[in-house]
């Protein structure tokens, strides 16, 4: 099983953390935007390869990966949810990093503008709910884990202003296959 992916995408991370919670054999291949582009449809990481199949979203890779270790996917509709909420969030945090990064004015584009109250209205619902503080994990705790990670790295997200995402996240630096999967600093 080959594994595509960056070590800094929260998407990657949750992939990376399911494969260590189900212990499946895997090879990690380091993929930039070209990798991307010319191996994936989506032109996107992560990418798995397991035989005959090819998964380019990392929702339908957890899935598939839990499925083969025998463990069940998101539950009930409401994990599900959750999930997606997350996944959302993280698109339009990773695509508004991006776009700042190539110098783009978010203020100037309407649309952008909507993406960042998006973040923000998000991040309000998120915060509003019940979070454990220690595993085990579903995965949309997982999942919201990487991201807070992710934006911490990335420093695009004040989090004080979140005290219970904050204390989820507290409590997630404890779990050892988050710490193991903790981008390279530098």
């Amino acid at each position: 099983m080959k594994l595509y992916g960056s070590y800094t995408s929260p998407f990657v991370r949750h992939v990376r953390i399911v494969l260590l919670e189900t212990q499946q054999a895997f090879e990690f291949i380091e993929t930039d935007q070209a990798g991307s582009t010319a191996k994936s449809p989506t032109q996107r990481v992560p990418f798995l390869e397991d035989g005959d199949i090819f998964l380019t979203d990392s929702a339908s890779i957890t899935k598939y990966l839990r499925e083969k270790a025998g463990q069940e996917f998101c539950k009930t509709a409401q994990e599900l949810d959750v999930l997606c909420l997350v996944s959302t969030l993280m698109d339009a945090t990773v695509n508004l990093f991006f776009i700042k990064r190539d110098g783009v004015d978010i203020s100037a584009v309407p649309y952008l503008q909507r993406q960042a109250a998006r973040i923000q209205s998000t991040l309000a619902e998120l915060n509003q709910m019940s979070w454990p503080t220690s595993t085990p994990y579903n995965d949309a705790q997982i999942r919201l884990a990487c991201f807070i990670g992710w934006a911490k790295f990335r420093n695009q997200i004040d989090f004080s202003i979140y005290e219970n995402l904050e204390k989820f996240y507290t409590g997630a630096l404890n779990y050892g296959h988050f710490i193991a999967t903790q981008p390279p600093q530098g």
